[in-house]
């Protein structure tokens, strides 16, 4: 069989790159070709585009830079139409992968979509196109098989694949390393600026903990640099985020996959979040959910504190971080939580599961 794999940021490279070793594995002579990043390719993965040219976040962000989406988009067809895949598989990445999902249809090429789209968060309406244009949908969130039932659409949960991927290795630090605070602004340049002082500003707050910055694959150390510019000195560690984790006694953390990652490692967080104001006024009509964390939004319930906007500021980061270090009924009560977290989104093995459904539909 020969796939076509679009991933468009660091966590769907994993995720995808997770999926193709178990398809290989069912399909030792199945070629891979798509977007995505190292990880991907890595695992035998053609790359046509790396996700670091790909990431645009907010309104006025994709407005600035439409062209560039736009010249994407049609070289992505033009390269889908010339490889004429057995299979598309798109992971996450909505404004992208919707697109070429109902070009792909119109070719007549069976589309497979690994990781929802957060529809059920904003633009409910989108179901319809998915409903249309996708012949098989793997969510792994445990809410998102009603959500989908609700509008007559039968997907397949399969679990979290981060359940793998923590599950699958020994995180566990060295006995004479040290605790940390990890610090993680996000994977894309826009959240790092956003985000990054206000944390470096909380962090100078508590000169007897060791901060460090978990780094984001694709982003270069100047990024960083530059962010932090005249603000406290703190190290960025790169391709260690997990075994920083097993040794963080808690977390500043941008709102994403990082923050159930951070869940998963049983660390107190607090989530942060803040964007180009104007994008943030228009998401706020547009989102539809009561939460931004994966933590709350699985659990149904504010397990770990959201910081947003206005409200993710150096005062407040440091107010809620000081309670998460200092106080140990806070600390047991949200760690309790995430092992309810983990219950609730079920045992490992997503990326082998959605394989072999692939191939049972594929071979059919």
């Amino acid at each position: 069989m020969r796939y076509y794999i679009i991933a468009g940021e660091a966590s769907g490279d994993l995720h995808a790159s997770n999926l193709v070793a178990e398809l290989g594995k069912l399909d030792p002579g199945a070629e891979f070709r798509g977007w995505g990043g190292d990880r991907m390719q890595a695992n035998g993965v053609t790359l046509v585009r790396h996700y670091r040219e790909l990431a645009f976040m907010g309104f006025l962000e994709v407005v600035a830079n439409l062209r560039t989406i736009l010249r994407n988009l049609a070289f992505c067809k033009r390269d889908l139409t010339e490889y004429r895949p057995d299979a598309l598989v798109l992971v996450d990445y909505p404004g992208f992968n919707l697109r070429i999902a109902r070009y792909a249809h119109a070719q007549g090429i069976r589309v497979f979509y690994y990781i929802s789209p957060q529809v059920w968060a904003w633009n409910k309406s989108r179901v319809y196109g998915i409903r249309e244009t996708v012949d098989r949908m793997f969510v792994i969130l445990p809410f998102e098989k009603s959500f989908y039932a609700a509008y007559g659409y039968d997907v397949s949960y399969v679990g979290h694949p981060l359940l793998d991927v923590i599950g699958s290795k020994d995180f566990r630090a060295e006995e004479t390393e040290d605790p940390v605070v990890v610090l993680l602004p996000g994977s894309r340049k826009q959240e790092i600026r956003h985000m990054l002082p206000a944390m470096l500003d909380a962090a100078s707050k508590f000169p007897g903990h060791k901060f460090v910055i978990a780094g984001a694959p694709s982003i270069p150390e100047s990024c960083y640099r530059e962010a932090g510019k005249n603000r406290i000195k703190c190290p960025v560690v790169y391709g260690r985020t997990y075994k920083l984790l097993s040794r963080a006694k808690a977390a500043v953390v941008t709102s994403g996959t990082a923050t159930l990652e951070t869940a998963l490692f049983e660390v107190p967080e607090v989530v942060c979040y803040k964007g180009n104001y104007l994008s943030y006024l228009m998401a706020r009509k547009m989102v539809k959910v009561p939460y931004i964390s994966l933590v709350n939004l699985v659990l149904d319930r504010p397990a770990v504190k959201e910081l947003i906007q206005q409200d993710m500021n150096a005062g407040a980061i440091a107010r809620e971080l000081d309670q998460l270090l200092n106080d140990p009924e806070k600390r047991n009560a949200m760690k309790s939580d995430f092992r309810d977290l983990k219950e609730k989104l079920g045992g490992g093995g997503a990326s082998r599961r959605t394989a072999e459904q692939i191939s049972r539909i594929m071979s059919a």
